[in-house]
């Protein structure tokens, strides 16, 4: 069998249904042995797209999305997707071209290591040297790919490699199980939640997982201890539980850190010291368990006293198994906590200013869409709005990015979602800086008929580092930029573009672009101007008052 023919064989084998990509001539052997797979070639206008479309599809998965690039300035395209995915756990494989190994006749031209620029991105890249060596490399990425913690890989398949013959039989999957925590780190955890008075359960990014979520509603319900997530923790437990306490989407000083400050033990399951810190640890002041796939990486904010290590669905099932609903535990601070957080996180939702106040613009959004609806976003400073006050139900419902924290991953993200669950409505919302960075993507989706719709927030400014800016009493400069009509830009592109003239319109507008076939874009001004006296004043005074 011609080597690319090979490959492709064990592409499909791993159950790989799209690849995400750009072609060039070092490609075209693998492009043609593709053009008569089952595989889907899904044709993105640029490398750093298609990586931050591969590592949804992971991220929504479990499974390996696949990219596909050239060499040289291919390659070198997929350096931010490649950080977007290992950082934030998500399992992909790119695939890149090279010219001839064996012999060159163009000296170095377009040449760059690729294997070795990918080194300290990946958990395995590898050029392949040999067509018989095809599904040993293809099943090792792949296995490296989906194991904990998930990340990126990567595999060179040269033009002449591509283009050999083999007799190379394809590696089926082996049947494993993750290894189980050690009984007596159970029974530590078991005996610290059992003594504590104040026990507080933390959800982290580590814990989105299918069965892992469910062990862990099983423990909260069982139980009663209230519990708080990290921003890539949300919905892994329904946040409209009564157990649920907020969600660690600043660094301090919100409602959900004076219940950490109360507790006495701290059951930290999937914590991933990746995303921003969901608390600060103080010597001596409370027990903290962490309960992971992996050992916890120590650091000055962060050293558990008790560690539970094996799969985490496993443990959680363990502990609750043996733990029964203590006389002696008091959750009448955290009840306290609950009632301010809620009372707070409603003010704004109804609010008539425009350019949109940022709470009615989350409020609105959680009124369209269903549990199972899918929010794609970019990075900026609504993320952090939309950690605290957007709701989910579901996991992976909010796809938001707290480990490389990139721009540019919003439309992208949500074309892979699409794809993946056709049956949902799949929104994006980016800013105006971070929606640019990749918004000729909108081509892509037009192009394979997908019904998304994109909101741009726009501020005519990269509004996170302006509103930090003013925080350390900078002056402002090197911020404001200027925008496209963007109504006419979606249009140039085929898609239909939208700019309500006031909050009441968005709502409706909404409703109307989820039930329309097509793309719409709707661009959306917003006022960022009570950033600082919310989420850093107001918040700190309500909450120290408790």
């Amino acid at each position: 069998m011609k080597a690319s023919d090979l490959f492709v064989r064990a592409l499909e084998a791993e159950g790989v249904e799209y690849i995400y990509g750009i072609p060039g001539e070092e490609n075209l052997d693998f492009l043609e042995s593709l053009r008569t797979s089952g595989i889907r070639l899904i044709l993105t206008r640029h490398e750093q797209a298609a990586g931050f479309m591969a590592a949804t599809h992971g991220r929504l998965t479990g499974r390996a999305g696949v990219c596909l690039a050239t060499l040289g300035p291919g390659a070198t395209n997929f350096v931010t997707a490649a950080a977007y995915a290992q950082l934030g756990a998500m399992p992909m494989l790119m695939l890149t071209g090279q010219k001839p190994v064996k012999a060159s006749k163009q000296g170095h031209f377009q040449i760059v290591d690729i294997v070795d620029m990918m080194k300290p991105l990946t958990k395995y890249t590898r050029q392949i040297v040999s067509a018989d060596n095809i599904p040993a490399r293809v099943r090792e990425a792949f296995r490296r790919a989906e194991e904990e913690r998930p990340g990126a890989v990567h595999l060179e398949l040269p033009e002449d490699i591509a283009d050999e013959e083999s007799d190379a039989m394809l590696i089926p999957k082996a049947h494993s199980r993750r290894p189980v925590a050690d009984d007596k780190a159970i029974s530590w955890a078991v005996d610290a939640i059992g003594n504590a008075r104040r026990p507080l359960l933390m959800v982290g990014a580590g814990a989105n997982r299918k069965t892992t979520a469910r062990m862990l509603r099983e423990f909260v319900d069982k139980l009663g201890i209230p519990f708080f997530t990290t921003q890539m923790g949300k919905g892994v437990v329904d946040e409209t539980h009564p157990l649920w306490l907020g969600n660690a989407a600043l660094s301090s000083g919100d409602f959900v850190h004076r219940a950490i400050d109360e507790a006495d033990c701290i059951i930290n399951v999937g914590h991933d010291v990746i995303e921003k810190p969901p608390f600060f640890m103080r010597k001596g002041l409370r027990t903290v368990i962490h309960v992971n796939y992996f050992g916890a990486e120590v650091d000055t904010v962060y050293f558990p006293q008790i560690e539970v290590v094996g799969d985490i669905a496993n443990s959680v099932w363990r502990m609750k198994q043996r733990l029964e609903p203590q006389s002696h535990w008091d959750f009448g601070f955290f009840d306290r906590v609950r009632a301010a957080m809620l009372e707070h996180l409603a003010e704004g939702a109804d609010d008539e200013r425009f350019p949109i106040y940022p709470q009615r613009l989350v409020a609105d959004l959680r009124r369209v869409l269903g549990p199972r609806d899918i929010l794609c976003l970019d990075n900026g400073m609504y993320k952090i709005w939309f950690a605290r006050y957007y709701r989910c139900r579901e996991p992976n419902t909010l796809l938001l990015d707290n480990a490389l924290a990139t721009m540019g991953a919003g439309l992208p993200s949500a074309i892979a979602a699409k794809l993946v669950f056709p049956d949902r409505n799949v929104v994006a919302l980016a800013g105006d800086g971070g929606f640019m960075m990749n918004s000729q993507e909108i081509e892509t989706a037009v192009r394979l008929g997908l019904n998304l719709t994109m909101i741009v927030v726009r501020d005519d400014a990269f509004g996170m580092i302006k509103w930090k800016q003013a925080n350390m009493e900078f002056p402002s400069f090197g911020m404001d930029m200027g925008n496209p009509d963007f109504v006419r830009y979606a249009e140039s592109y085929g898609a239909r573009g939208h700019r309500p003239g006031s909050a009441a319109e968005l709502e409706p507008l909404l409703r109307r672009c989820l039930h329309e076939p097509g793309f719409d874009l709707i661009e959306v001004p917003i006022d960022y101007s009570d950033n600082d006296r919310i989420l850093n004043r107001e918040i700190q005074q309500r909450s120290a008052a408790l």
